[in-house]
């Protein structure tokens, strides 16, 4: 066991006494909110976890190295000071628990999950005692009988209305729903004057009902989906018939005040516009809330956690937050409401600078209960798989077409192009579409890719490609072909002559929905606004930024047919992508994305990828020091990059660098 987690015989009073004071200090503000009110009312405390990805212990296992701004373990802290702090408190998780570490990946690829066998995260949460939980998307990467075996060991209830087993029936209630579609829990609560009483809670999950496009081939003709808010206001009549005194959303959804459209990823804010539900938990968008910048707008309150007046929080990812909602109930009719309510989210670092301070500590017997599986995912990642000759990283990925990038490509088309061969559409012109899937914006400064020229490990393959997405070509028309990149263009900011120190990138895009489309050649032209907005709905019609597109010199016209090489979750739809569907597909492949990079490294040696360059930035006369904000790090390559120089302290961990665009 590393240094990090030591061993020791530890029992559940742990899990109260690790980082108390740490943890008191960041929850001061609401207990003392909290310890206030008249006798006869019942103070409740509602906790959330969500978006861990089977970030269990306080590690980075690409990297191989201790990490404070992750970690289940020191949420644990954080809940058992909450719960100490309070007469009467629950806990619930919003999903996406199954994915996104190389330990989720160990379980669920490499070493498999028998019947009866306990998930690491099911142990963890199984410690933590949650009170329920729902579905995120990220739970049907790996199949449903995954899903199902990893499940079924959990001590806590799960459910989800939208999501349909086979075919959709007349309406939602008509649903053959695969989890139970809402939850009734009783409680014994304690009011203010130590009476008793008991409490009704209606929980209601929802999943976004993209997953079946993003896990097309794990899902179709097995299960099927329905709108968030359509589903919600169809149930809630139900559950408020069975006389309960609260209604809690676990809506594993964003929050977005676009106006509403069909089956809407972000459905948050529109779900808190419907009557009768009292509280909701969101997640899916790896924000936090409440606080400013993530989203703005009429009925955004985000001094007080609310959503159209409803008490809302999300709490971040990874384990950096725990979700934290306090009610004042009273008796009305025979039935408790809510008289009001403080929502924070509680976080478990604070970050000085380029600093990173942890708040509280790690609960140690999780460091002791998933020693055994910590210690098999070091070896996992550690196995070599290749070498390259370049250090592949991804500071300037962004703005500037690099050897990372270059390497998934080339993996992506030599693994393809002998695939395609063999079908009908052998003639057509190959194109590999790429995403810079670490490149700080919303993940933080810490989240780049960095590989040191030598060995590449697997912890390294997984680095740089890090979601479990398996290969896919799809076919597309020069007009489709032009909207891809256009949405992907969307991540810049529209840059406005004559004015200084004007920001390139926007941090609240995500960056693995900026592909850059290597086989053809094209300019993005920043004096334009964006085609698309940030959630891929037409905002600009007229507006276009790529320019100069061409394939082999020549112009690329609306009606020419490529095909592309890309992943499920672009190909099924993911990132809402025009004309990009599961009908687009031409090939699917079976293999995982970051396998057949493995794949290649290994048949390669060692490789040496050359960035072709084959897109660039447009200029805007008379704007002067544009912006971009990446980590710190960046400075030992910015001299790779031409334009670009280091400007200083950037905020928030980032550094700042000026770039000079070419006209």
């Amino acid at each position: 066991m590393s240094s990090q987690f030591p061993h020791r015989t530890l029992d559940r009073r742990d899990l109260i006494t690790m980082g108390t004071i740490a943890a008191t200090a960041a929850l001061a503000p609401l207990s003392r909110a909290f310890a206030q009110g008249a006798a006869g009312t019942v103070k409740l405390r509602l906790l959330e976890t969500t978006d861990i990805h089977v970030n269990l212990l306080p590690y980075d296992y690409y990297r191989d190295a201790q990490d404070d701004t992750v970690g289940l373990s020191k949420i644990a802290t954080l809940i058992e000071t909450a719960r100490a702090d309070a007469r009467n408190s629950l806990l619930f998780d919003n999903g996406d628990f199954l994915q996104g570490s190389p330990m989720g990946e160990l379980v669920a690829v490499e070493r498999g999950l028998k019947p009866g066998e306990v998930h690491p995260v099911m142990t963890a949460m199984n410690l933590l005692r949650y009170d329920a939980g729902t579905l995120g998307n990220h739970e049907f990467n790996y199949g449903l009988d995954f899903l199902d075996t990893s499940i079924a060991t959990a001590n806590f209830p799960i459910c989800c209305a939208n999501l349909a087993k086979g075919a959709l029936g007349a309406n939602p209630r008509a649903d053959k729903t695969y989890l139970k579609p809402y939850l009734i829990l009783e409680r014994e609560v304690t009011d203010e004057a130590g009476q008793k009483h008991k409490l009704k809670l209606g929980v209601i999950g929802v999943v976004p009902p993209q997953i079946m496009q993003w896990d097309d081939a794990n899902l179709r003709g097995k299960v099927d989906t329905r709108d968030i808010v359509e589903t919600v206001k169809a149930y809630l009549p139900e559950i408020r018939e069975q006389g309960v005194d609260l209604v809690l959303a676990l809506a594993h959804t964003g929050i977005s005040t676009s106006p509403p459209g069909d089956k809407d990823e972000n459905a948050a804010f529109h779900l808190s516009r419907l009557s009768g539900i009292d509280v909701m938990f969101t997640g899916h968008a790896h924000r936090v809330f409440p606080g400013a910048g993530y989203v703005a707008g009429e009925g955004v309150d985000f001094d007080k956690g609310t959503l159209n007046g409803m008490p809302a929080v999300m709490a971040g990812f990874w384990g950096s937050h725990l979700g934290q909602i306090d009610l004042v109930l009273a008796k009305d009719g025979g039935r408790f409401r809510v008289v009001s309510s403080a929502v924070a989210a509680l976080p478990i670092y604070k970050r000085d600078g380029s600093k990173i301070r942890s708040l509280v500590e790690p609960a140690p017997i999780f460091a002791t209960t998933l020693a055994k599986d910590h210690e098999a995912t070091l070896r996992y990642v550690r196995k070599p798989v290749g070498k390259t000759a370049l250090r592949l990283e991804s500071y300037f990925s962004l703005i500037a077409d690099g050897a990372l990038t270059q390497l998934i490509s080339d993996a992506q088309i030599w693994y393809a192009k002998p695939l395609i061969a063999h079908t009908p559409h052998a003639g057509l012109p190959l194109l590999s579409a790429v995403a810079p899937f670490k490149a700080g914006g919303r993940g933080g400064p810490a989240a780049y890719t960095d590989v040191a020229a030598g060995d590449i490990a697997l912890k390294n393959a997984a680095d740089i490609y890090v979601f479990p997405n398996t290969l896919k070509v799809v076919k597309v028309t020069g007009a489709q072909l032009r909207d891809w990149l256009e949405r992907s263009a969307g991540i810049f900011n529209q840059i406005k002559p004559g004015e200084d120190e004007q920001t390139l990138v926007r941090l609240d895009f995500p960056p693995y929905n900026f592909d850059m489309i290597h086989g053809v050649t094209y300019a993005i032209d920043l004096s334009q606004p964006s085609k698309f907005d940030i959630d891929g709905k037409l905002e600009n019609a007229s507006a276009r930024r790529i320019v100069d597109l061409a394939y082999e010199g020549k112009p690329v016209g609306p009606d020419d047919v490529f095909a592309v090489v890309t992943n499920n979750y672009r190909a099924g739809g993911g990132g809402n992508f025009a004309g990009l569907d599961s009908k687009a597909i031409i090939l699917d492949a079976p293999d995982y994305s970051r396998d057949i990079i493995a794949r290649y490294l290994a048949a390669t040696g060692t490789v040496s990828p050359k960035p072709d360059r084959n897109w660039k930035l447009v200029g805007v006369a008379g704007a002067k020091n544009l912006v971009l904000l990446t980590s710190p790090t960046g400075k030992e390559v910015a001299g790779s990059v031409p334009g670009v120089a280091f400007a200083g302290d950037g905020g928030n961990g980032f550094a700042k660098f000026t770039v000079a665009l070419g006209s």
